[in-house]
């Protein structure tokens, strides 16, 4: 039995607006089963006999990760907190340490929670086929059988073959190629028999035990194992999450475990221990809008279209539309997004280069690159539907058996008028029910909060007016989330 550990904190800005700060890509619904890419991670896992999968995300999307795994209800080993991104070598060795600290030292199988994978049985037959090769103390990595000269990944060289044809030797790593070096990787692949490619996508994806890990990592970045041993000396569980000492894992240099581990381990002439088995899974790491059309089901035209659309002589073109319709006439090879609160429409070949759009929003302090107009929450979501000076209105969605801080406001009173279910009310010394067009009005600064005791979904309409609007206006006194 081998223990799942699935990377979940990155921040896929190539993918805005769709994938934003607060919301990120691997939490996204891209296809058309309603799964997030996160749950396909884990979904596709089926078949294998692996415990329960532990998550390292950001600390902001704690909640989006425990309720995406609850609503697969196939549990977890721990949700891991990082308080800053630092890469995957020090991510890894969060997972590893915990795994020795419950005397287990598992076979870890790492992934990232958003690859496209579509071939879920070729996807099991090279773990099984890697997880031999890990209980024997190797370090192994996922080579993807290449299938055009792709600029975008780093590459991995094939070495000596390993008895009973279960992998290959790395003779070394690759760093991603310009186009004539991909092109000739590919057509030495060609010249060799069919099986035997020289040159595989470096895919992110590792299989060793944990021991083997730590030690390696001790070895040859010893500044970055001993941060994550003082990191987790100071633990914090809290209900799904573990929390570790923020300031020493600040502390924690930021590298990838290619870079910490992997290469120099594959450097060292003595070393076979460093392997790589071979997949053909139909893997895409879904890195920009590009990759997105290629793993979307496209009509005859090669269009691929989620949402409200309506063509006319329009072809290989992405479209997405979220809350209204979308027409395109006489395009081609345009990537068009539309969400709630922001359009984008760029050519398919440039569109990597929508993280300069990003970076200007940055520096100018602009809202959408962080916050989508529909936010999550631990006990549901709301959707900011318009707002001026002094006044805002949002749609609230409230789970069932879920209940919002108690808190109360310095600057604005608000309004809340329910639209359907059954609202739980604290209303300064008063507790009351609300159903259906039913309302209630809270004064600035009275102590309120709102429960859903129902067994449906509680929506309501809360305008909220005042001189300041923004969302730290917010004294809680009881928070069944942790939130201060």
């Amino acid at each position: 039995m081998f223990l799942p550990i699935i990377l979940a904190g990155g921040c896929g800005t190539r993918l805005w607006p769709l994938s934003r700060g607060n919301f990120p890509k691997q939490f996204l619904t891209i296809q058309d089963d309603g799964l997030s890419l996160l749950q396909h991670t884990i979904t596709r896992l089926k078949g294998l006999n692996h415990a329960a999968p532990m998550l390292i995300c950001n600390e902001e999307h704690r909640f989006i990760a425990a309720e995406q795994v609850r609503q697969l209800g196939c549990g977890h080993s721990g949700i891991f907190l990082e308080p800053v991104g630092r890469n995957t070598a020090p991510a890894i060795a969060l997972a590893a340490l915990k795994a020795v600290q419950n005397n287990d030292d598992a076979v870890l199988l790492v992934l990232a929670a958003d690859h496209v994978i579509e071939d879920s049985a070729a996807f099991v037959a090279s773990v099984e086929q890697a997880s031999i090769l890990a209980e024997q103390g190797k370090l192994v990595t996922f080579g993807i059988v290449a299938k055009n000269p792709e600029t975008g990944y780093g590459y991995i060289q094939r070495g000596a073959a390993l008895p009973q044809g279960t992998g290959f030797t790395v003779a070394g790593f690759v760093e991603k190629p310009n186009l004539a070096t991909a092109e000739r990787y590919l057509a030495e692949n060609a010249d060799l028999a069919h099986g035997e490619d020289k040159w595989y996508w470096n895919s992110g994806m590792f299989m060793f035990k944990a021991s083997r890990y730590l030690a390696a990592l001790l070895e040859y970045r010893p500044d970055i194992y001993h941060a994550c041993v003082a990191a987790m000396a100071n633990q914090d569980v809290d209900h799904d999450f573990v929390r570790i000492n923020k300031a020493a894992f600040i502390a924690c240099p930021d590298d990838s475990i290619d870079y910490a581990v992997m290469e120099p381990l594959c450097a060292n002439a003595d070393s076979e221990d460093v392997v790589v088995v071979p997949m053909d899974a139909g893997w895409n790491d879904v890195g920009g809008f590009a990759a997105l059309w290629q793993v979307s089901e496209q009509d005859e035209n090669g269009n691929a279209f989620k949402g409200d659309v309506k063509a006319f002589d329009t072809k290989n073109t992405l479209v997405f539309g979220e809350d209204k319709l979308v027409a395109t006439v006489g395009v081609e090879d345009l990537v068009i997004i539309n969400t709630k609160d922001a359009v984008l429409v760029a050519h398919k070949d440039k569109s990597q280069q929508v993280k300069e759009i990003v970076n200007q929003l940055k520096a100018e302090q602009r809202p959408e690159v962080t916050f989508h107009r529909e936010v999550y929450r631990p006990w549901g979501k709301y959707d900011s539907i318009d707002s001026g000076s002094r006044f805002q209105v949002k749609r609230i969605t409230v789970k069932p058996g879920e209940k919002l801080s108690i808190q109360m406001h310095h600057h604005r009173a608000e309004h809340w008028i329910v639209v359907s279910g059954t609202a739980k009310v604290t209303n300064g010394d008063k507790d009351i029910l609300l159903t259906e067009n039913q309302s209630t009005y809270i004064p600035v600064g009275v102590i309120h909060a709102l429960e859903n005791p129902g067994k449906v979904d509680l929506e309501l309409i809360e305008v909220q007016s005042g001189s300041y609007l923004g969302e730290d206006d917010i004294v809680r006194f009881e928070d069944r989330y942790g939130r201060k």
